[in-house]
């Protein structure tokens, strides 16, 4: 007789930011399972905040190494709202083209996405919460996005948001 296990149940929180839209980019993701915490997160150049919202789920489910349930936390009502309002569903049917006729923005990650969830077999329920706001966990991911950013900024020679506060103002010469 073979015994079948029940899915692990994993909590992954996301989140992404941008310096600039289009800029250096970050995102961060946090897995929660069973009382053990992993953070991911990393960085691109000449990005978007939606494409690093969208990024941090793709990598969050991408690190998994089994078939989960998995309840993604996000603040980006673009990335919750595309499967909740069934947004998603509509773009392919219509051949990744909106309502309008016009050809759905990131469609790349999107497909992406939807390829990762089919592969690893994940049952993924998305789940809005409140940027900037009370949960601890959402505000961890935006500080690893942020932190992903200067990163990518030291990596490139360009000034942080830190070093250009404490820059001193050069006087005008007329």
């Amino acid at each position: 007789m073979t015994q079948t296990t029940a899915e692990k149940s994993v909590q992954l929180y996301t989140d992404g930011a941008c310096s600039g839209n289009p800029g250096p980019g970050g995102w961060g993701a946090i897995l929660n399972y069973n009382g053990k915490t992993k953070e991911l997160s990393g960085h691109m150049s000449g990005t978007t905040n939606n494409r690093m919202e969208l990024f941090a789920v793709i990598s969050g489910l991408g690190a998994l190494k089994e078939p989960c349930k998995v309840d993604v936390f996000s603040d980006s009502s673009y990335t919750v709202n595309a499967f909740n309002e069934h947004w998603i569903d509509n773009w392919q049917k219509n051949g990744w083209l909106t309502s309008d006729k016009k050809p759905v923005e990131n469609s790349d990650l999107w497909k992406l996405l939807l390829q990762i969830i089919r592969v690893k077999k994940h049952q993924v329920t998305f789940h809005k919460v409140k940027g900037h706001a009370d949960d601890p966990r959402n505000n961890r991911c935006d500080e690893l996005a942020r932190a992903a950013i200067q990163e990518y900024r030291r990596m490139n020679g360009e000034s942080t948001e830190e070093e250009k506060k404490d820059a001193p103002v050069q006087p005008s010469i007329k």
